[in-house]
């Protein structure tokens, strides 16, 4: 019973604390170009009863809009990680934004773990293997129960630990663990949302490739653009270029939700 007690009383204290975890992250997007890699670090911001998940620069973006500043946003409406976590009530939202707006996009999609048991250390960590399908992929992880959150990167939650590293079995996305912080906080500036299914979602990511410099909303205004030595751009050949980007690079992390722009 000492020991039982013992761990109620050091899982309490961990759960009250508020942590941060860094992740870094890899992905491709053109498959038929496997030496082209997107690497960025992303935070997982977690206080027990909730997280949030994001790009660094998007938190720092979201710093400056509680402060009503103004920050960097991505164009398209694909490719973005914002994830929220209900953990009590076992939610889960990605939050996408397009043209200013943020849509709220719940994920329903459950996440069945087969737990292995091959264990590996990664670092001062003991991990053991796990095993899961989401959005058209398989998924290994490999959590830890050294940091006893149910937790992960992305969507990815629900094991008895915290997942140190997963990887889809294409080598398309991987998410390792680099850092952990302990202390900090966790806000969410992205409150304001307007809620959509996964068809409103292929809606918009057309909407933003038949139209990326969102010319239809300047219907009647001269637009022109300009580059810093001030000569004059071409935006028809511009868009042009979007699209053939966007269509080159369209292997998103939910394959069974990968949108078709022809």
């Amino acid at each position: 019973m000492k020991y039982i007690f013992f761990f109620l009383i050091i899982s309490t204290y961990c759960f009250s604390q508020t942590f941060s975890f860094i992740y870094e992250t890899k992905y491709k997007l053109n498959t038929e170009n496997p030496d082209d890699i997107n690497k960025d670090n992303m935070i997982l911001d977690f206080n027990g009863s909730s997280s949030i998940f994001r790009e660094l620069q998007n938190k720092k973006t979201d710093s400056l809009k509680l402060n009503n500043s103004n920050g960097m946003v991505k164009m398209g409406i694909e490719n973005q990680f914002y994830v929220k976590k209900d953990l009590a009530q076992n939610k889960i939202e990605k939050i996408v934004t397009y043209l200013g707006t943020d849509y709220l996009l719940p994920i329903d999609e459950k996440l069945n773990w087969k737990i292995i048991s091959e264990q590996k250390t990664i670092g001062k960590y003991k991990t053991q293997k796990s095993e899961t399908n989401y959005g058209g992929r398989n998924w290994i992880a490999l959590f830890t129960t050294d940091l006893p959150f149910s937790d992960g990167p992305y969507v990815f939650s629900g094991l008895p630990g915290l997942i140190i590293s997963i990887h889809d079995t294409n080598n398309d996305y991987s998410f390792n663990l680099i850092q952990v912080k302990k202390g900090g906080n966790i806000f969410d500036a992205r409150t304001k949302t307007i809620k959509i299914d996964w068809k409103k979602f292929e809606t918009l990511a057309k909407s933003y490739y038949n139209d990326p410099y969102d010319l239809n909303s300047k219907v009647g205004r001269k637009v022109t653009m300009t580059d810093p030595s001030g000569n004059k751009l071409d935006i028809a050949e511009m868009s042009k270029n979007s699209q053939n980007d966007i269509i080159q690079q369209s292997n998103p992390l939910e394959l069974n939700h990968k949108v078709k722009y022809k």
